[in-house]
């Protein structure tokens, strides 16, 4: 059975705010994760599924919608994975080996396009491995 509209706009909309917890686990959002993710998104989530909001977008673009949403309005980190972690458990068919892959690698993107990974991205990815494993 496909998933509805409004399960994957959730769906993008969690994943924006987990893309963006990684960018700002240092304290600094940079341009380059910014352009990262808005590539990756193009490039890879955009041709992954085919469900589109009332405007007629690629409901994929909720994940940079919600990103920038959090950037302009610097969002708490701290219920992002939990929130997360539940929405996963509540949706496990949503969650693929090709999604959980893209997952990691979005976030692995965006964390290794300043300089490298620092500890506290390795943490936070490591803990997203966790629940997209389970």
């Amino acid at each position: 059975m496909k998933p509805s509209h409004q399960t994957m706009t959730h769906l993008y909309e969690h994943l924006g705010k987990v893309f963006y917890s990684i960018a700002a686990i240092d304290k600094t959002i940079r341009k380059e994760e910014i352009d990262k993710l808005k590539q990756i998104i193009k490039t890879e989530w955009l041709p992954l599924e085919k469900s589109f909001n009332e405007f007629g977008d690629d409901t994929a673009y909720e994940i940079e919608i919600v990103f920038d949403w959090l950037v302009s309005n610097e969002w708490e980190l701290e219920q992002v994975i939990p929130d997360f972690k539940i929405f996963r458990a509540e949706h496990p068919h949503l969650f693929t080996p090709e999604i959980n892959t893209l997952i990691l690698k979005t976030a692995n993107t965006i964390a290794s396009s300043f300089s490298g990974k620092n500890k506290l991205e390795h943490v936070l990815i490591s803990q997203l491995s966790m629940i997209l494993l389970q």
